[in-house]
């Protein structure tokens, strides 16, 4: 087979739930191949067999805040596979609030950095002789907390405030060879089906954002299966958002 003919291989961390596996069912339905990547084994490896009537999948175990074990991963897709295409640094710590700041411990702050940016930039530096090889792409799921804030929520919104300056930092070093680029969720409704539909969303809830619904993971795998295409090619060091405009409302309390 051709290196044309190959299909592309992408890796998703943070695929076993939530904005991860969404991402991985867009990318392949549009004919990737994918490796999910998660530091929950069983999760992970629910979610490739679900996954496999979609196309080609397989699991790596994969801590992104520990160098040994990012290695081990890239090796093995090496080993699997003979080259990777597309990396979608997803892993993250999910809840932004990690109580009043000034009770906010060293290594509770460190652990939040450690997985949410440290992360990315270790098993983005690690991709990065088969990526160069491959003139292939990098997607980084920051956050629009990285640009705007609730309260006890400094942990988080630092690491994913430097999540998107890393964006286009790596963009600048690794160009022409290889594209960065940030997707910013905002809300993001990554509860499993059936508890969407027991347990709906308030009205309100969907109307304070202008297309008149809060996002699923979907919405946010699309973005991420374009980046990753030909087509935004022209497109590298950016931070698309993604919130159905909530970002851009200007609230005040009557």
């Amino acid at each position: 087979m051709s290196e044309l003919e190959q299909t592309r291989v992408a890796l998703v961390t943070g695929a076993a739930r939530g904005i991860g596996k969404g991402v991985a069912v867009s990318l392949l339905r549009a004919g990737w191949d994918l490796v999910l990547g998660d530091v929950d084994e069983a999760a992970g490896l629910a979610t490739a067999e679900e996954l496999a009537r979609l196309g080609n999948v397989e699991f790596v175990a994969l801590d992104v805040a520990d160098e040994a074990s990012v290695q081990a991963a890239l090796e093995q897709i090496e080993e699997d596979f003979g080259r990777l295409d597309a990396v979608v640094n997803n892993a993250g710590l999910s809840d932004p609030d990690t109580g009043p700041l000034e009770q906010l411990s060293l290594a509770d702050w460190n652990r939040m950095l450690a997985v949410n940016l440290t992360g990315a930039f270790l098993v983005s530096r690690a991709s990065i002789p088969l990526l160069r090889e491959s003139r292939g792409a990098i997607v980084n799921i920051a956050s629009t907390r990285a640009l705007q804030s609730e309260v006890n929520t400094e942990a988080y919104a630092a690491a994913k405030g430097g999540l998107v300056a890393l964006t286009h930092a790596m963009a600048i070093s690794l160009g022409p060879d290889i594209r960065v680029n940030a997707v910013s969720p905002g809300w993001i409704d990554t509860r499993d089906s059936v508890l969407q539909r027991s347990d709906p969303l308030r009205r309100i809830d969907h109307e304070q954002h202008a297309v008149g619904r809060v996002g699923q993971p979907a919405d946010i795998g699309e973005l991420v299966a374009f980046l990753l295409s030909p087509a935004a090619g022209f497109i590298t060091g950016q931070n698309l958002v993604a919130d159905g405009g909530m970002s851009r409302q200007m609230l005040y309390r009557e």
